[in-house]
């Protein structure tokens, strides 16, 4: 009896089966056209008329890009943890970040820190232009200052111990042996485990970014400004670059 219960079962879920593709394959399906595949290669013909029309507005970005805003006599690189490139970014984002906190808030940043998967290429030696900047930079992150307490900032410091990234810092000296953490100051002094620290950074990081989950303990104050746009102004404000290749991070013994 079970035997024909189930073939049963099995018969009707046959005859189901076959209705639904029946009504679907009925559903409009004559109305489906085969299109033909353009394949985006050097073979494909530009649209002159399209061509035509945005060209004035690429003259015009053209232009814009290709404008000169700084010098460097070096490569700036970066590669290495404490790379010339990432030095710099991270004094910008520190010197603009200050000049922000100290009209708005009336307090001044301690340190910055940015990530070195956010430079996305190097700048070679010789002139910079805006597009360079737009290269390194092409993300919309903005600038955010954390507060933290002395306290809170074990964790910072614990992250780059663990992770011995050669993510970029301005004011900042870590020390580690061996991955284990041996020095760490904030504008060559020690940390007050009681006082109020102003930490430059992304919102990106200040979100969590790249496991910087020790942020998440300090309180996010937006200030409205790009870090590309930041970058920019300072190369401007300076026709000649130069990095500062002091050391920050401090990995001995590094794997």
């Amino acid at each position: 009896m079970k035997n024909k219960f189930l073939l049963l079962g099995i018969a009707l879920a046959a005859l189901s089966a076959c209705k639904t593709a029946s009504s679907v394959s009925s559903m409009q399906l004559t109305d489906v056209k085969t299109q033909k595949n353009i394949s985006i290669n050097n073979e494909l013909k530009n649209d002159g008329e399209f061509v035509k029309i945005i060209e004035p507005y690429k003259q015009k970005l053209d232009k814009e890009m290709n404008q000169k805003i700084s010098h460097t006599n070096v490569d700036l690189t970066k590669q290495g943890d404490n790379s010339n490139l990432g030095n710099l970014l991270a004094d910008y984002t520190f010197d603009g970040a200050d000049e922000w906190t100290e009209k708005n808030l009336q307090k001044n940043v301690d340190a910055a820190l940015i990530n070195i998967g956010g430079i996305r290429t190097t700048i070679g030696k010789g002139d910079i232009w805006l597009k360079s900047v737009f290269e390194v930079m092409p993300f919309e992150n903005e600038v955010i200052i954390v507060k933290m307490k002395g306290s809170d900032l074990q964790g910072l410091f614990d992250y780059y111990a663990k992770t011995q990234v050669n993510n970029p810092v301005s004011h900042l000296y870590i020390e580690t042996n061996n991955g284990q953490l041996t020095k760490y100051l904030i504008n060559g002094k020690a940390v007050n485990a009681t006082q109020d620290y102003y930490i430059a950074t992304s919102d990106y990081l200040a979100l969590g970014g790249d496991n910087m989950k020790f942020f998440s303990k300090g309180e996010s104050i937006s200030t409205g400004i790009k870090l590309r746009d930041l970058f920019i102004d300072y190369f401007k404000k300076n026709p000649e670059v130069v990095a500062n290749t002091d050391v920050r991070l401090n990995f001995i013994g590094k794997k």
